[in-house]
């Protein structure tokens, strides 16, 4: 046996609930800095039901996911089957401060961050696990909302794949641009006060899902795919976050900050944002697009944030296009 599989370390994965290929397994992996977090993939067989323009043949490459804020490996079964139906092997996190990664502050619930840019540390050991795991190359990204902000960092850091994707990027935070320097005093004064670590208020201390109706819901469209994230957590309800901390809001300003000064990478981009966003900011991610050489925007009519949990037909056309442009780059 491969003497780097040996040293890998198997991490629970709840399939039973993930809606996921059978081929799903998690592991765990360790940052520079010490945390635990998990990692889950997904490979195809070949024998998945054709959908989309699929290439018979070898394995395409490895789709790299980045969730978003209060997301879970099991929340990306569904993707995770798109992608295998397509040729391509998938790969989930669940970062630091979430899932099943090592919480960051003694109420778990509280979803906390120290400094933005650990998760690059994150970013790190998938990248050494995906190695070890000598899951299929070339690779490519799809960043989700928070995710989209690690990801866009990572790329422009040198994470190696061939071609990019994202689902409503958090490049910009949704909120009131009279409350953008409220929320900045109050971040800086929050760790002096040894506030940084209290929950933004406003926010609550269970996942959306588990206090928002789907009626009038800023997620998703789809009411399956709404109930299966209420299921999942009901189920495991070690996967639950609530409300972000006053340290993590103000961390995430400052990136989304940083991140808008740095220009574009040279790289083959696709970004989806639903006509119907309410949580991320529509204007930064138009405007960084704006300034992607080659990259292309996709306003998905209708769609909200989720827009890889929307509507079938809505998925068939997000995983048809974003598996054509990877196709592009093998």
């Amino acid at each position: 046996m491969d003497k780097s599989l040996m040293d890998l370390t198997p991490a629970p994965y709840f399939a039973e609930i993930a809606e996921g290929p059978k081929t799903g397994q998690a592991h765990w992996a360790t940052t520079n800095d010490g945390l635990r977090i998990r990692v889950g993939h997904w490979l195809p067989t070949g024998d998945e039901p054709v959908k989309g323009p699929v290439i018979k043949g070898p394995v395409k490459g490895t789709v790299l996911i980045f969730p978003g804020r209060t997301e879970y490996v099991e929340k990306y079964g569904p993707a995770a089957a798109d992608f295998n139906q397509r040729g391509y092997a998938a790969l989930a996190v669940d970062w630091r401060g979430q899932g099943l990664g090592e919480r960051m502050l003694a109420d778990r619930r509280l979803g906390h961050v120290e400094e933005f840019g650990d998760f690059q540390k994150d970013v790190a050991a998938v990248v050494k696990l995906a190695k070890q795991l000598k899951l299929p190359e070339p690779w490519y990204l799809l960043g989700h909302s928070m995710g989209g902000a690690i990801g866009l960092r990572a790329l422009m850091e040198g994470l190696p794949v061939k071609a990019c994707a994202f689902s409503a990027p958090m490049w910009g935070i949704l909120i009131p641009n009279t409350m953008k320097p409220v929320a900045r005093v109050l971040g800086g004064l929050a760790p002096v006060l040894g506030m940084g670590d209290k929950r933004v208020p406003t926010t609550t201390q269970g996942h959306y899902v588990e206090t928002a109706p789907f009626k009038g819901n800023t997620l998703t469209n789809d009411p399956a795919m709404y109930q299966l994230m209420i299921d999942q957590l009901k189920a495991q309800p070690d996967l639950v976050l609530g409300g972000p901390t006053i340290n993590w809001l103000s961390e995430g300003l400052k990136e989304c900050e940083t991140l808008a000064e740095r220009p574009s990478p040279v790289l083959p981009c696709l970004t989806f944002l639903g006509a119907q966003e309410q949580i991320v900011n529509s204007a930064a991610v138009k405007d960084r697009m704006a300034r992607w050489p080659g990259g292309e925007l996709d306003l998905i009519d209708p769609a909200q944030h989720e827009i890889v949990m929307e509507g079938q037909e809505t998925r068939r056309r997000v995983f048809d296009k974003m598996t054509q442009l990877f196709d592009q780059y093998r």
